[in-house]
């Protein structure tokens, strides 16, 4: 049995979802692959680093963040290695890049991805700022090391959009594209629609773990400028940052503009749009009047859309309804299987 051996830098609530897929899934990835993955070095910032070329045990990992807030046990697993220090010196094949977003930097995740490639690892990264801030640096330099690197998780989870377009919408030229992608501007919308204050929109999309403790990133469109500067660098080439994007956030919307667009049969939305105009890449994030019965209109609650619109077939949309956590942990699984079929074939 081959063994590949991978590093997670971050173990929210994404890597642990993650991690149970894996332990799940363990026996399965032999068979069909015929590879043991073990996981040899989890960093996190605050909860403590672990480091086991044996392997980790995933189960107790997960058990220590959830009941003791940090990792406990075994203490001879323990490290006192940064995650920079675990990208540069640790043994292992690929890096899983899950640490906290930097909206305005994308660091030290760029760095952490690039201390992988120059020593020939593999990179999966469900951090969007790197793809944001950095992607054709990061993509030429894997292609320069002869490394894989995914990222299907940055937007909309485990969703496979560039996957879609990598795999299947072979020689289509992406044109435009268009999409609903901040879960937390719908909610803040349809609860102001209601008639609530935005005080206490925010209060109760925190109570219940919706709404960032500083929830202006999302509110002032910063993260959906990432994001759609993500789905434009990969997908049309355009070299962007998300401070290139033309950007306007929600936190202007009152009650009575919703009521005024829901009497011209509309409702308001934070739309992203990305366009080739004249051969050059052009982003937009603002608050749209979308007619009612669109398919745009329809996108609620921490439901997301893409849509897609190439020369060869036309416009495509993709629908993620309600996601929880285990889409992320799956968005980060799909892309070590593509690893693994990669690795396989070529062994």
């Amino acid at each position: 049995m081959k063994t590949i051996r991978l590093a997670l830098l971050g173990f929210g609530n994404a890597g642990q979802a993650f991690a149970k897929l894996l332990t799940e899934k363990k026996k399965q990835l032999a068979a069909d692959y015929g590879y043991e993955v073990l996981v040899v070095a989890i960093a996190t910032k605050s909860r403590g680093c672990l480091v086991a070329p044996e392997g980790i045990d995933l189960v107790q990992a997960s058990r220590d963040i959830r009941e003791k807030g940090k990792f406990e046990n075994p203490r001879e697993q323990l490290s006192s290695l940064d995650s920079m220090r675990i990208a540069q010196t640790i043994d292992y094949d690929v890096l899983i890049e899950l640490t906290p977003l930097e909206i305005f930097s994308g660091q030290p995740a760029i760095d952490h991805i690039k201390a992988a490639f120059h020593r020939g690892r593999h990179v999966i990264t469900a951090n969007k700022g790197p793809i944001a801030w950095a992607y054709k640096e990061l993509k030429d330099l894997a292609q320069k090391e002869s490394c894989l690197f995914y990222y299907e998780t940055t937007v909309m989870d485990g969703t496979p959009i560039f996957n879609l377009v990598d795999e299947t919408l072979k020689f289509c030229k992406v044109l435009k594209i268009e999409g609903i992608l901040n879960s937390t501007t719908n909610f803040v919308l349809e609860e102001l629609a209601k008639g609530k204050e935005y005080e206490a929109i925010l209060s109760e999309g925190k109570k219940r773990g919706f709404i960032e403790a500083d929830p202006m990133v999302d509110l002032e469109g910063w993260d959906a400028a990432a994001k759609i500067t993500a789905l434009m660098n990969v997908l049309m080439d355009a070299n962007l940052t998300p401070s290139e994007i033309e950007r306007t956030g929600i936190e202007k919307i009152t009650a009575v503009d919703l009521r005024e667009a829901e009497q011209r049969g509309n409702t308001i939305k934070l739309l992203c749009t990305g366009i080739m105009e004249n051969g050059k890449a052009l982003g937009r994030v603002a608050p749209v009047e979308i007619p009612k019965g669109q398919i745009l209109s329809c996108i609620d609650g921490t439901s997301s859309i893409v849509s897609i619109t190439t020369d060869l077939m036309g416009k495509l949309s993709i629908v993620e309804h309600e996601p929880e956590i285990e889409q992320t942990g799956y968005g980060i699984f799909s892309d070590l299987l593509r690893i693994l079929e990669v690795t396989k074939k070529n062994a």
